[in-house]
């Protein structure tokens, strides 16, 4: 298993101290700090031993508190977009706050990306717990969440649980962006990805499914053999893609499966994911525009990264015919993840 190092990041006035966890095997390296489970680094090696930092990020804490694009950040309580922060639940109509256009996104404006959790080291990894109260972000009951990351050997496993006091939509993931090239690499075109999902989810203009499930096949969503992401954002309605690709169908056991693979050809970089989520986000960073400066002072503009966000489909709690969005009191949700890094 991997070496386990913590470290002090900073502190945040009135709320607490950041760790920053630090988990090391022969090949990769990966550091996350305890505001919002945030991946701050992922450093592997590439085909000619060169090693690259692939996520984008910042230097400071001062950076990551702001994060308005939520770079490496664990989102909830639901991840994603809800329609017009409105859903129903036990027959009583909940409203969230509207942070992304007539939307809420990504837990409300103070989610789970913006909170310190508690942390403990466990072999090869680090446990992260929160306590979200009843009412949190106007969801309902109190959520007790953890995150647990590990590393061993190549793969970076994420594994993610919760339990509830009462009934409460919950979807959970890691919202880091990637660029095998090395994080300030100028665009991500020179990648080819491949995505197993015979489906995805067509979208409004506002981001938001129709409620068809649509067939790739024919489609520039049909990503089931290696393409290169260049070229075919050129097809894809809009400025990129950000939809949902479904691995499995409403009512089908989430076990884990094969989701992803993308290859950087010049440094031989490949990264795969595993899931035992319904969906996965991929999505190419459309609304970076070179504003934000990260680490090293690197600007990151437009398709400067993708993200593969493993979670349940959009919008779930509104919308009957997808999986179930609710997490019921007794039950427990959990959900597992794993990036397996290699050359090629």
């Amino acid at each position: 298993m991997a070496l386990v190092l913590m470290e002090e990041f900073g502190e945040v006035p009135g709320e607490g101290h950041v760790q920053k966890w630090i988990l090391k095997s022969s090949n990769i390296t990966v550091e996350i700090i305890t505001l919002g489970c945030i991946i701050t680094a992922i450093k592997c090696k590439g085909k000619n031993g060169e090693v690259n930092d692939i996520v984008l990020g910042y230097d400071d804490l001062e950076g990551y508190l702001a994060n308005p694009k939520y770079f490496g950040a664990v989102v909830g309580r639901v991840a994603n977009r809800i329609a017009k922060g409105r859903f129903v639940v036990d027959g009583k109509d909940y409203q969230l706050a509207i942070n992304n256009g007539p939307n809420s996104l990504h837990g409300g404006l103070r989610g789970f990306s913006k909170v310190i959790w508690g942390s403990e080291g466990v072999e090869g990894g680090v446990r992260l717990t929160l306590t979200s109260p009843d009412g949190d972000q106007n969801y309902p009951g109190e959520v007790q969440a953890s995150v647990t990351y590990t590393l061993e050997g190549d793969t970076l496993s994420i594994q993610y649980q919760a339990r509830s006091t009462r009934t409460t939509p919950i979807n959970l993931t890691n919202h880091s962006y990637f660029n095998l090239a090395g994080q300030g690499s100028a665009d991500i075109y020179d990648h080819e990805v491949s995505i197993n999902a015979p489906t995805y989810l067509p979208v409004d203009d506002v981001m938001i499914p129709t409620g068809e499930v649509r067939p790739v096949e024919h489609t520039p969503f049909d990503l089931r053999r290696p393409v290169l992401i260049g070229p075919r954002l050129k097809e894809v309605p809009g400025p990129g893609f950000d939809h949902n690709f479904c691995l499995s169908s409403p009512g089908d056991a989430w076990t884990e499966r094969m989701c992803a693979r993308v290859f950087h050809p010049a440094s031989g970089c490949v990264m795969e994911v595993s899931t035992t989520q319904p969906g996965v986000q991929f999505y190419t960073a459309n609304f970076l525009d070179g504003s934000f400066k990260g680490k090293g002072g690197a600007s990151y503009p437009k398709h400067s990264a993708f993200c593969l966000e493993t979670q349940n489909w959009p919008d779930a709690v509104n919308q009957a015919s997808f999986p179930d969005a609710l997490l019921r009191p007794g039950e427990q949700y959990l959900h597992v993840t794993r990036f397996t890094f290699s050359t090629a």
